[in-house]
C-alpha cells in the first residue's frame, strides 16, 4: 500500500475507535505480524482493537509510524533494524492486557 493509504487507514481507525487522543494508540513497523503484535505486545487478536497494513517499501512503512508518533501515538522509531522485510505498520489501542 501507499503512504498515503496506510494514513488514511489508520486515521480512520483511530477516528473510530471512541479514543480521543493518539496517545492512547502504539505505531509501530515490523517483518512478522504475528510475533510482534501478538506475542511481543500481547494485543488480543480476538478482544483487541488493532489494524495492521503492508505498505509497498520500508521507507513508507517508516515515514507512516513517523507520521504517528509526531501526533502523540506512542511507540519509537528503530523497528525491524537490520532486517530488509520491514514493510507491515501497525496500530493498536492500548490496554491493561497490553505490552507498550
Amino acid at each position: 500500500m501507499t503512504k498515503q493509504a496506510i494514513i488514511d487507514v489508520i486515521q480512520k481507525f483511530a477516528e473510530n475507535s471512541g479514543k480521543m487522543y493518539y496517545q492512547e494508540f502504539y505505531i509501530g513497523i515490523t517483518s512478522d505480524i504475528n510475533e510482534r503484535l501478538f506475542k511481543g505486545h500481547k494485543v488480543d487478536e480476538n478482544n483487541s482493537a488493532y489494524i495492521y497494513k503492508c505498505a509497498d517499501t520500508e521507507e513508507i512503512a517508516r515515514d507512516v509510524e513517523k507520521h504517528f508518533l509526531d501526533k502523540g501515538m506512542k511507540g519509537d522509531t528503530g523497528g525491524g533494524t537490520g532486517n530488509n522485510d520491514v514493510k507491515w505498520v501497525y496500530c493498536y489501542v492500548l490496554a491493561k492486557n497490553t505490552e507498550p
